[in-house]
């Protein structure tokens, strides 16, 4: 089956289903890239922070299909952030990924308390090079509700995509609200809890009752939810088991016992947005 497109509010579409490369070295990720467009994946996830652009272009570039047939998203490191540095870092980014043009550029993280908390400029450049045709559309990543906000008031353009942690444990529906609010499509990064899924009871009942893997029903939940996913693994197995979600669907009841795992704050794995620092 064909992988649904979202459409985005700059009149352009992203397919619901991809392919992320966090923490894949660049030595590895180009067999892994190569497998995933064999099996039928045509949307990558990569990010300067990632260290493995040049790995995933290589992919790109020996695939042999066309470009028009490939969705790729990159993301700016949190060292990049100043507006003179937004256009250099993603010319570097289209070098090592062997393109001239991105579909998504993103801004990995909104780092409130680094750069006198002035994430609205990087917005405003990320704009820019937009304009000038280095990349299709752009967003944001791990944005609350409280910097989307901002950024839509104080430049009258809103990301087309928000990239958050979101995963049955952690719903994170404060942020998809936002995103509904703003017309930003959420994008769920961490979505089968980094294998936690395998172990919640409940989950292991509906994947029995299907004939499905844990991750698997997961990953629908996220699908029949209307968001854009884009699981990692280096497996090859999974690599096939996580593309082969769109022919089963969960019943109102299992998309009810799913949604009932939520935990709030308490289901976070990853770093908080609002404190996160990092910066190399």
């Amino acid at each position: 089956m064909s992988v649904p497109q979202i459409a985005l509010h700059d009149g352009t579409s992203i397919p619901q289903l991809g392919l992320g490369t966090f923490q894949v070295p660049d030595a590895e990720v180009t067999d892994i890239v190569a497998e995933a467009l064999d099996i039928g994946y045509r949307h990558v996830d990569t990010a300067q922070m990632y260290g493995n652009e040049a790995g995933v272009g290589r992919a790109l570039a020996a695939s042999g299909i066309a470009r028009e047939d490939l969705y790729v998203t990159t993301k700016l490191n949190n060292d990049n952030h100043r507006p003179d540095d937004v256009r250099r870092s993603l010319v570097e980014s289209l070098e090592r990924l062997g393109l001239d043009r991105v579909d998504l550029f993103l801004i990995h993280w909104p780092l409130p308390t680094r750069y006198d908390g002035d994430f609205v400029s990087t917005w405003r450049a990320m704009t820019e090079v937009a304009a000038e045709g280095l990349t299709t559309s752009v967003g944001v990543s791990n944005f609350q509700p409280a910097h989307l906000d901002r950024i839509v008031a104080e430049t009258g353009v809103a990301p087309v995509i928000n990239q958050v942690e979101v995963h049955p444990f952690f719903a994170n529906e404060d942020v998809r609200s936002a995103n509904r609010r703003h017309r930003v499509v959420t994008e769920a990064w961490a979505p089968i809890a980094r294998g936690a899924v395998g172990d919640d009871e409940q989950i292991g009942e509906i994947a029995s009752q299907l004939g499905r893997t844990p991750a698997q029903v997961a990953l629908r939940w996220h699908i029949q939810r209307g968001d854009v996913v884009f699981p990692k693994t280096t497996h090859s197995e999974r690599l096939r088991s996580n593309f082969d979600v769109l022919d089963f669907e969960l019943s109102p009841e299992q998309m009810s016992v799913v949604d009932g795992l939520d935990r709030g704050p308490a289901g976070r794995m990853g770093p908080d947005p609002d404190v996160f620092d990092w910066v190399p």
